[in-house]
């Protein structure tokens, strides 16, 4: 049953404008990373790594969770017209499974845009004359950045399914990730998911804050993820049919 929910999810976003924004938008912190990286390579001496820093600083703080959040928008949109919420919910389907498999989708599109965010970090370490191939460390980043989207990504859907507007959750996202930012830089990562995110991430960092252990931050997304989860399998069940 729940792969059949992720099938017509899936359907969703067949010719739609979210594979034009998963390509494009990224693009914009690419740009903006390397053009900052080249303009100050007196100071950035870690080649691959300070690359890192200047395109993250912009991807993981401004671009990441507002593309999770126009993801989560996009999937609940066609719910909030007209009368498609009492058709959704009157389907023979467990609730529970309506969410997963919009959660499913978004972290399968979260997972292409951090595959091409890493595309373009190389072309553009390429670009700079950076020697050799990606640190694996990097890699590792990206996938745990990758991890941390199911966090962000399970409580942009709670958002965007409570919330009739398209554009409110994005917004909400973008203010959530610059809170993240400040709470992340006052030490306070594991007790905000977008700042779980950002760390997952190592954003804006050459060297690895998880260096002394994966633990708590696995924990802190598996928190976020079932109190999000939860939250959200629960107000679907207690909020049926709309008149």
């Amino acid at each position: 049953m729940l792969l059949k929910c992720i099938r017509a999810e899936n359907l969703k976003l067949r010719h739609s404008c979210i594979w034009a924004a998963c390509v494009l938008i990224p693009l914009i912190p690419a740009v903006m990373g390397t053009f900052n990286y080249r303009s100050n390579l007196g100071l950035l001496t870690s080649e691959w790594y300070s690359l890192w820093t200047q395109i993250t600083l912009f991807y993981s703080s401004l671009f990441y969770a507002p593309l999770i959040g126009l993801y989560c928008s996009y999937l609940w949109r066609l719910e909030h017209l007209n009368n498609n919420w009492n058709v959704l919910m009157t389907n023979p389907v467990p609730v529970r499974n309506v969410f997963l498999a919009k959660l499913a989708v978004v972290f399968r599109v979260t997972l292409l845009t951090q595959l091409w965010i890493g595309v373009m970090y190389f072309l553009c370490g390429k670009l700079c004359g950076l020697p050799g191939m990606i640190p694996g460390r990097i890699l590792v980043w990206l996938l745990r950045g990758t991890l941390a989207a199911g966090a962000v990504g399970t409580l942009q859907l709670l958002l965007s399914m409570v919330i009739r507007s398209f554009a409110v959750p994005i917004a909400m996202s973008m203010a959530g990730s610059i809170l993240g930012f400040i709470i992340s830089n006052k030490g306070y990562s594991m007790y905000w998911p977008y700042s779980v995110m950002l760390l997952g991430m190592n954003a804006n960092k050459s060297e690895d804050s998880l260096r002394q252990g994966l633990l708590p931050f696995l924990v802190s997304l598996c928190v976020f993820f079932l109190l999000f989860a939860g939250i959200s399998i629960w107000y679907l069940k207690k909020n049926d049919v709309r008149a």
